[in-house]
């Protein structure tokens, strides 16, 4: 028997231990639920963001001194937010309907036997018809890892037994954006190991078409279960479903992992991650954005719909009872046909009526100033410097004011500014500075007679003190800003995500610098995230003139796009106007106060000779010190630049000469600094 003495000194000595700190899991929830960033913890805890990851990921524990720092901070955190027991996953309300033959037993929600991913930011209310969140990563051994790392157990083995516990028992799905649209269907994000366990081929055979072929056996299992599948059938993005039971949508989302569902260009990396990483980023993606429904570009039209869907309920005065109605500020649900100028080549108002009166080119910038015009001192300057606009497309949304109805033709109207539509107008007489890219034509070249150009094109030349004279016009009278909720709700997600991963608006110049060249490695799920968001904007307006697919299309034969009321090459030619405009007019200005003009533009990136490898070195400053308004200015917000690469000024020369755009190699690696703003 221990004496009294003996038991003294061993409490004493456990006292003198190291902190004990809550399971990894734990730390995570402490965190969220006081609304704290993994960025803002680090930056607290004088660390780095990775740092705190690993810690919530239990790979890794802190050192003194910020060892006891920690402790105390999730000690007073514990005691502000207490743990509850999670709610058990409950069936969605359904109403009555027929015995099913096949019954699925309802998932059980059981600890993370595999560390979970931290959530980015704190959890949001969760809708109770929908408690796992709106989607899930399914493994191979029947795992599901739901956002917020819940870990659900998945019995299925078959794709019709797995859509029925997806919509029966699995508590996955979104609620709607807008109070007249529809909730979000849930999204089922396949593994490998568990395409392979429901009977799916490793890869698609089919490299055009891009779907397993309709005799499939997991494709014949489905629609003898009654089951349905889209026009695009079961591919890297599939839509299974069945006719509503009442107002109870029957509709799973699927994305196959091994089918390339998570493309490179948007989501860098993502789908090498474990998949607890993937349904962490594609959690944040969904919650910020929309559920995935497809490509980034995709799933950026559907969008502009759920924010501003075409119908509402209203009541019916002869019956008394309710039907669908036109919502204002949308669409509709019928397509609209554009004016010929306004559609492409191969469209039918175009064949069918024999249009050969030009076309709006409305597009991002491609331009090289020509070498004879670079000057002795320019090509002395060691460096060139690369200023890329955050997400420029998305701030030429912002309040901008696009046609709502079909194109009205009116003969040699006076020109407004307030109204949308294309204008037939010669701006050849304007002369610019020939160091500058022409802001009439996305190769910067000067007009050489008529042509068609956007409202804000020709609004332009007249802020620039020129008389603007249209011959013709293709108006729209009935309009709007039908693309402010998305823009807003887009910057939300572009400025949130990039303040996880550490660049906060509260930072200096300097300090944005510096964040912005560590910010992927900060972490590289949420890094896919930022990347897919800007897809997302840049696809988005590019869907909204999706051209035909395939080879046996004919011209003058309608395509699928163009039954869609977001078919509308309008919109998309009046944002790539704006963008290029606002480019313009931060060119002009840079030049006006500080006497530099670019050597390339690329779309969003501008190229400048500079005296310093930094942006500090180049921008124009004010007599306080203060950046000059009107330029470019640093900054994480849509419409603000941050720095795109450094290249020696011979080497860019040397591009130049050799007649390539220097904007597309300022990195030096190669990349593209553009992605396709056009299809």
């Amino acid at each position: 028997m221990p004496t009294e003495e003996e038991l003294f000194a061993s409490v004493d000595a456990l006292l003198r231990e190291e902190p004990q700190l809550p399971p990894p899991g734990e730390r995570a929830r402490l965190r969220e639920a006081a609304g704290v960033t993994q960025a803002r913890l680090a930056a607290v805890l004088k660390t780095t963001p990775q740092a705190v990851r690993n810690w919530e990921n239990g790979r890794s524990e802190p050192k003194s001194p910020r060892l006891e720092a920690y402790q105390r901070l999730l000690a007073g955190w514990a005691e502000q937010h207490p743990a509850h027991p999670a709610p058990q996953p409950q069936p969605r309300p359904r109403p009555e309907a027929k015995p099913r033959p096949v019954p699925e037993p309802a998932p059980r929600r059981r600890p993370a036997a595999r560390r979970p991913a931290p959530a980015a930011t704190s959890r949001p209310a969760v809708d109770p018809r929908f408690p796992n969140g709106p989607l899930a990563v399914l493994d191979g051994d029947g795992t599901a890892h739901a956002a917020g790392g819940v870990l659900l157990d998945c019995p299925a083995t078959t794709l019709p037994r797995l859509v029925e516990w997806t919509l029966d028992a699995s508590g996955l799905g979104a609620p709607r954006l807008h109070r007249h649209g529809t909730d979000a269907d849930p999204l089922l994000v396949l593994t490998a190991d568990a395409a392979t366990r429901l009977g799916l081929p490793e890869r698609l055979t089919d490299r055009r078409a891009l779907r397993l072929p309709e005799d499939h056996p997991a494709v014949t299992a489905l629609t003898d279960a009654g089951w349905r599948l889209t026009r695009r059938g079961f591919g890297p993005w599939a839509r299974v479903h069945r006719p509503a039971e009442g107002n109870q949508r029957r509709c799973v989302q699927f994305a196959i992992l091994p089918w390339n569902a998570l493309d490179e260009r948007s989501w860098p990396g993502l789908a090498e991650l474990p998949p607890p990483d993937i349904a962490r980023a594609l959690g944040v993606y969904a919650r910020r954005v929309l559920t995935p429904r497809g490509s980034t570009a995709v799933t950026g039209l559907e969008l502009m719909t759920a924010l501003r869907p075409p119908t509402r309920a209203v009541r019916d005065e002869a019956t008394g009872g309710w039907v669908s109605g036109h919502h204002a500020g949308s669409l509709g649900t019928r397509p609209v046909d554009p004016a010929p100028p306004e559609a492409t080549a191969e469209h039918p108002v175009v064949v069918t009526s024999g249009w050969e009166g030009g076309f709006l080119d409305e597009e991002a910038y491609q331009w090289v100033r020509p070498v004879d015009l670079l000057t002795d001192e320019e090509c002395l300057e060691p460096w060139a410097i690369g200023l890329d606009l955050n997400t420029a497309f998305l701030a030429a949304a912002a309040r901008l004011v696009v046609g709502l109805s079909g194109p009205e033709h009116v003969d040699a109207p006076a020109f407004d500014p307030r109204t949308p539509g294309s204008w037939l107008v010669d701006l050849s007489h304007i002369e610019l500075d020939p160091r500058l890219p022409s802001p009439f034509t996305p190769d910067g070249t000067r007009p050489t007679g008529p042509a068609w150009y956007a409202t804000h094109t020709v609004a332009y030349a007249a802020e620039l003190g020129h008389p603007v004279t249209p011959v013709e016009g293709y108006l729209r009278r009935e309009t709007g800003a039908y693309l402010d909720p998305w823009h807003d709700r887009l910057k939300d997600a572009y400025v949130r995500t990039l303040a996880d991963l550490g660049v906060t608006a509260d930072l200096d110049e300097a300090a944005f610098l510096d964040a912005m060249a560590r910010h992927r490695d900060a972490d590289p799920a949420l890094a896919a995230v930022l990347t897919a968001i800007k897809a997302t904007v840049k696809g988005g307006v590019g869907k909204l003139r999706e051209r035909p697919q395939g080879r046996r299309h004919r011209d003058g034969e309608r395509w699928p796009a163009l039954e869609r009321p977001t078919w509308r090459p309008d919109i998309r030619a009046a944002v790539i106007s704006k963008a290029r405009v606002n480019m313009h007019r931060k060119l002009r200005r840079m030049a006006e106060f500080t006497g530099r003009y670019p050597l390339a533009v690329l779309s969003d990136c501008v190229v400048y000779p500079s005296p310093g490898d930094s942006p500090l070195d180049l921008l124009p400053r004010d007599a306080t010190g203060a950046p000059r308004a009107g330029t470019f200015r640093l900054g994480p917000t849509p419409g603000r630049a941050k720095l795109e690469g450094v290249q020696e000024m011979a080497r860019v020369v040397d591009l130049m000469e050799q007649g390539y755009n220097p904007a597309r190699h300022i990195k030096g690696d190669g990349h593209d600094a553009v992605l396709d703003a056009g299809e």
